[in-house]
């Protein structure tokens, strides 16, 4: 693609805008009772939905954990409402944040997904630095990325939430030539079916929570679709995630994986949309065992 329009129909790339967002490490909230409500009927404490979670990190199962939607690092919210929903819609994964208040202040760190409910950032930062991190600290994100169009890509496939330097780190390939198919490596390809919670949401600011138990040989998840870990990118079949995700029939659309499981029904480890398009033109590559999708590595947080 080129700068006055390039392969026919791709609009011309443009520069993505950078801006300086702030927001607060939140703490975790319930409500007058302590329990959620699993598939089974089966009341339980949700450990790890929200706030800052500790030994956790890129790379582990999202199956292998006693808690509800825990996420790897520090989630970012903010008291005012507008400025709640302009944080989750243009903070991007890989995106630099900064602590600027606490015992951690001037600690770095990067965005890593979104959650929907409450606005929620996720933001990685070393172990030694989330230790030292409290609710209410203040944490600066440089938000880049909405929008981002590069050239050579089809017009009918959209990226999202990801900041520009990290696309090219993701084992994502996007041929400069008319008609030439976006192919992505990802852990597995599921389909829509197993979509949940996110669904009718906006993937500008939300994620998509994958209903998938623990996979074994008595489960009802097959095999062949195995671990899940988190950074993991993995396809949606028959979901379109342009602007509110929901069914479509022949799309595709990818994600990286942001959050372990949860035992609530309708929900399960869930994804942060980066890329969505026709079945033709976005062509996930399954490597169950040597896939590698986002990585500490990439993000620059060893």
């Amino acid at each position: 693609m080129t700068g006055d329009g390039g392969a026919a129909g791709a609009p011309a790339a443009l520069r993505p805008v950078a801006v300086n967002l702030l927001g607060v490490v939140e703490h975790p909230a319930l409500g007058d009772s302590p329990y959620r409500v699993d598939h089974d009927g089966r009341p339980y404490v949700p450990l790890g939905d929200g706030g800052i979670v500790l030994g956790l990190r890129l790379g582990d199962s999202v199956f292998r954990l006693a808690g509800d939607h825990a996420a790897p690092g520090a989630c970012l919210t903010h008291p005012d409402d507008a400025a709640r929903h302009a944080l989750s819609a243009y903070a991007c994964i890989g995106n630099q944040a900064r602590v600027r208040t606490g015992r951690a202040a001037g600690a770095r760190g990067a965005v890593l997904g979104k959650r929907g409910e409450e606005g929620r950032v996720i933001v990685g930062f070393g172990q030694d630095d989330l230790a030292r991190m409290r609710p209410s600290d203040q944490v600066a994100v440089r938000a880049c990325g909405q929008g981002l169009r590069p050239e050579g890509l089809r017009p009918d496939v959209m990226i999202m939430n990801l900041d520009p330097g990290v696309l090219p780190l993701l084992p994502v390939e996007a041929p400069d030539g008319d008609g030439a198919p976006v192919t992505v490596g990802v852990r597995t390809t599921v389909p829509s079916r197993l979509a949940g919670n996110g669904i009718g949401r906006p993937a500008a600011g939300w994620d998509l929570d994958l209903q998938l138990p623990p996979p074994g040989p008595d489960g009802p998840v097959p095999l062949e679709w195995g671990d899940l870990w988190l950074g993991d990118l993995v396809a949606v079949a028959g979901i379109d995630a342009r602007w509110n995700m929901g069914y479509r029939r022949d799309w595709v659309t990818v994600g990286v994986t942001v959050h372990g499981a949860s035992p609530q029904p309708g929900h399960g480890p869930g994804i942060t949309p980066i890329l969505t398009g026709p079945a033709e033109a976005l062509r996930p590559r399954p490597d169950p065992a040597g896939h590698v999708g986002l990585t500490e590595a990439v993000l620059k947080l060893q």
